[in-house]
């Protein structure tokens, strides 16, 4: 059952961190966060003519009606772009909208760093760290992208709030897939980030549960045996020291001794008295 709860971490923590990364990737590289639309509302039949329309991202604008129809342009990071916006509040939407750019990358680059890692710790799973760090990475990454978000839904609402009411005139603003994608991202991310601490927990644990006690790679043996743990203890010089001969053993060897000594003066008398 341990064994199944591991498997079921490892390939659930896999396919979470790799579908945040995949919508991270695709939500920074697309220019669908944004959809504003204006224009102006005609008294006569009450109907609203469009005057610009436009869908932007993080790296680019396009415009989708009004005099810019069929334009994308860069957005305002590097250059200034020559561009017709109907009122001031649009353009410092956009570039308000820069202040929260930085975050995504940031996030971007923290599930490729954890997705790779992860990916190493599963084909390693005795490498019980490398969970840990890829979870603590993909927390990482979906605190930097919520940041961002959070960032930049604040600098729109604050532009939107100041921008002045008039009858004749029409605003409106939504978000885009690419939104939806970096929203849902951040809740992959922090689920795969969950799954793999949980699974360092888990691995660190099963460790601890098969390991030997130290104790037990060094038995404690009888004094009076020489050889009883020579095979336990792979340090051991081979052959074993020689043990010094103690005072019974050598007063034994003394009495043999002169117990010979006495049999061979015996046998010599015996025979010169036969001579």
């Amino acid at each position: 059952m341990s064994s199944c709860s591991s498997r079921a971490l490892t390939i659930l923590s896999t396919v979470f961190g790799a579908c945040g990364l995949l919508l991270v990737g695709v939500a920074v590289s697309t220019d669908y966060w944004l959809i504003m639309v204006e224009g102006i509302i005609l008294q006569q039949n009450q109907s609203m003519e469009v005057k610009m329309a436009l869908h932007s991202g993080l790296w680019r604008v396009c415009f989708v009606a009004g005099a810019e129809n069929g334009r994308c342009v860069a957005s305002e990071y590097f250059t200034e772009p020559d561009i017709e916006i109907t009122t001031e509040n649009t353009a410092n939407i956009l570039k308000m909208v820069r202040t929260a750019t930085p975050f995504p990358m940031v996030s971007l680059l923290f599930v490729f760093t954890a997705f790779v890692i992860s990916n190493i710790g599963h084909i390693r799973p005795q490498r019980t760290i490398l969970a840990f760090v890829s979870g603590i990475f993909f927390i990482l990454s979906g605190l930097s992208l919520v940041v961002g978000l959070v960032l930049y839904i604040s600098s729109i609402n604050d532009e939107v709030m100041n921008r002045p009411r008039e009858p004749e005139q029409f605003f409106n603003y939504h978000y885009g897939w690419s939104f939806a994608f970096a929203a849902s991202s951040f809740l992959l991310k922090e689920g795969a980030g969950v799954m793999s601490v949980y699974l360092f927990m888990k691995r660190y644990a099963e460790e601890e549960m098969f390991r030997p006690h130290p104790a037990l790679y060094r038995p404690r043996l009888s004094e009076g045996s020489d050889y009883s743990g020579q095979f336990l203890h792979p340090e051991s010089s081979w052959p074993p020291p020689k043990r010094g001969r103690s005072t019974s053993n050598a007063s034994s060897d003394i009495s043999i001794q002169y117990t010979f000594l006495n049999f061979l003066y015996i046998k010599l008398h015996m025979r010169t008295s036969n001579i």
